[in-house]
């Protein structure tokens, strides 16, 4: 990867992640509300903190991979993609210990989405919102961890 593209894929990355915290910003606001609509407006920005992290995913896809099939299991096949390391192409995005809080996000994401009929129970929203305030501990050093492999990488003999 030369000094051009990398500095693409990074500003990329950095404005996906802006994004993501305002996501954030709003699932503490919603975190706050008791009510049956809070619990919604929650699951709401849940939902979009997964398709924000999508984002994410898919612009290291794009940069290394060029295209991922838009098939039925896309969501789990991208996810398990950003875990894996690619040999001489590029280093997983999400670690091992993360992978699970991921795929709860995604999981929930696809309730959400086919919930239509159903009122949405807080039961449920909290061990993801639990799952979620983990990953944001955690994905900034995912990121720098991600970019700096990619720099060592190019500056290997």
């Amino acid at each position: 990867m030369d000094n051009a593209e990398l500095v693409i894929l990074e500003t990329e990355l950095a404005a996906q992640t802006r994004e993501i915290e305002r996501i954030y910003e709003r699932i503490e606001e919603r975190a706050r509300l008791r009510t049956a609509s809070g619990t919604e407006s929650l699951s709401y920005q849940l939902h979009n903190l997964y398709s924000a992290f999508k984002e994410l995913f898919e612009i290291v896809a794009r940069t290394f991979e060029n295209h991922l099939a838009g098939n039925a299991g896309y969501h789990v096949e991208l996810l398990r993609r950003m875990n894996v390391a690619v040999q001489g192409v590029r280093p997983a995005i999400v670690q091992d210990e993360l992978l699970p809080f991921f795929d709860s996000l995604r999981s929930f994401r696809h309730f959400f989405r086919y919930a239509y009929a159903h009122e949405i129970d807080r039961r449920k929203v909290v061990p993801v919102l639990a799952d979620a305030r983990r990953i944001r501990a955690e994905y900034p050093k995912m990121v720098d961890r991600f970019l700096a492999s990619l720099g060592k990488a190019d500056r290997a003999p």
